[in-house]
């Protein structure tokens, strides 16, 4: 770890070049993973709960003969590293052969600066500054007449990677995020986000002023016909969509597989698209290497509207006969490479201004339970939640109740009216992906009915 406490590169050093050892007549990767995760969570406006986790695992994957066997063990002691050497052993034994698995990665040192995505503020974060940050966002709902629930995590994570070729890589980040969902009377919802490698970016105050206008707005919901509507995309909603694309097309595994919707050097979208992938970038959530040691690299993805590029890992890459991006998830892997750390170009609209001159839209805080309908298209299906609003003549005039849309991005993003100048960092509820976006105007984009939930059903 950087800085106070935790794991040192020699500490981890030793523990894994030990792991190593252990293995004879055969290929090892070792995978070390540690989080020292908090927190606090807020219900019925009162805070009711803080819980802690702190876990170290190690993962041994040994190869031999195209067959590879994979073991995990939370026990660093010399008995439960000889523990799951041995299961990863017994693994291999019955394991079929596989020419394309994942090779090993080489030894590529990252040059990433140790401190990059690592704030000593965040690690030291305790109980009380965590409900001093719930207890502003509960003020907020309070004085907005409004129930607010939410969470105030923080976190340390460690990852290091050492194999048998020589690859040994380490890097240690922090994440704060907090989060909050206020709800009252006539279907009022609001919905707010933020998060940070620095706890000390995190304006609770701010977030739950924003959550509370939201819901505030949005009580009284009347119905809106389904049809395509002009629409403007909060940020929020922006970051799913990013998400989504990730696991649908932006993996090279998913292009090989002919599932994506990426058509390598084609105009997929409109030319003011642009989005990469980047875990150097302090302006995200950095993370320098990836779960097989190798140093992330920036991935140019889309490129004013044209598919530049996808992520790769070593098995991808391999295949290819190029170097891997970095991009690589634990062994075993059948997904393929991901991108964690997207970003997508802002514009120079103020979002505000986006209202301007449509006659009747629909405007988007979030989307949830969204779901891929047509991965090689580029479809999606989801649904509006927390703070969705219809746009006649140019301003915000009520809410309307949540709809379900079903739309293909690639054409949604070939459609852009205007980007917003500003961008927000946005974290994923469960994958871990994260997103730096701007709101959207979008043309067209078909909203196919109400939710079950709204319909009565």
């Amino acid at each position: 770890m950087v800085g106070d406490g935790g794991w040192d590169r020699p500490e981890l050093e030793s523990l894994l070049a030990h792991a190593l050892s252990l293995v004879s007549d055969a290929e090892a990767e070792a995978l070390f993973t540690a989080h020292d995760a908090a927190l606090t969570r807020f219900a019925n406006s009162s805070i009711h709960q803080n819980v802690s986790e702190r876990d170290a695992t190690l993962r041994m994957r040994i190869v031999r003969e195209a067959r590879t066997g994979v073991a995990t063990t939370n026990r660093l002691d010399d008995e439960g590293l000889r523990e799951v050497v041995a299961r990863a052993s017994a693994t291999l034994a019955l394991a079929t052969p596989n020419p394309d698995g994942a090779p090993l990665a080489g030894p590529i040192a990252s040059t990433a600066d140790p401190e990059l995505g690592y704030v000593a503020a965040t690690m030291r974060a305790d109980p009380e500054l965590r409900a001093a940050g719930a207890r502003a966002v509960i003020a907020a709902g309070d004085a907005a007449q409004l129930e607010s629930s939410g969470a105030f995590g923080t976190e340390t994570a460690t990852l290091a990677v050492a194999n048998s070729r020589g690859m040994w890589n380490a890097h240690t980040v922090t994440q704060a995020k907090l989060l909050t969902v206020m709800m009252g009377e006539s279907g009022a919802s609001g919905y707010a986000q933020a998060t940070a490698p620095d706890v000390r970016a995190l304006d609770a105050a701010a977030l739950g002023e924003e959550a509370a206008d939201k819901a505030s707005r949005s009580a009284d919901a009347v119905d809106l016909e389904p049809g395509e509507y002009p629409v403007v995309l909060e940020e929020y909603a922006v970051a799913t969509i990013l998400e989504y694309l990730s696991w649908m097309g932006f993996s090279a595994l998913a292009v090989e597989e002919g599932r994506s919707f990426m058509e390598l050097g084609q105009p997929i979208m409109g030319p003011n698209v642009t989005i990469w992938d980047d875990g150097l970038d302090p302006l995200g959530l950095p993370t320098a290497i990836d779960y097989e040691g190798v140093p992330k690299q920036r991935v140019d993805l889309i490129s004013e509207g044209v598919a530049r590029a996808v992520v790769h890992d070593t098995a991808t890459a391999a295949r290819a006969g190029i170097a891997s991006t970095g991009h690589g998830l634990p062994a075993p892997n059948a997904f393929g490479p991901i991108a964690w750390n997207l970003f997508m170009a802002p514009g120079s609209s103020a979002k505000e201004v986006m209202l301007s001159g449509i006659e009747r839209g629909v405007w988007v805080t979030r989307f949830h339970y969204v779901n891929v309908i047509h991965a090689r298209r580029g479809i999606l299906t989801g649904m509006t939640k927390d703070g969705t609003f219809l746009i006649e003549g140019g301003r915000i005039t009520r809410p309307i109740r949540n709809m379900r849309f079903t739309q293909s991005i690639p054409e949604a993003f070939s459609a852009i009216e205007a980007i917003g100048s500003d961008t927000r960092l946005v974290a994923a509820e469960y994958s871990g992906i994260t997103a730096r976006v701007p709101a959207l105007r979008i043309a067209r984009f078909a909203f196919t009915g109400a939710t079950a939930a709204e319909a009565g059903a």
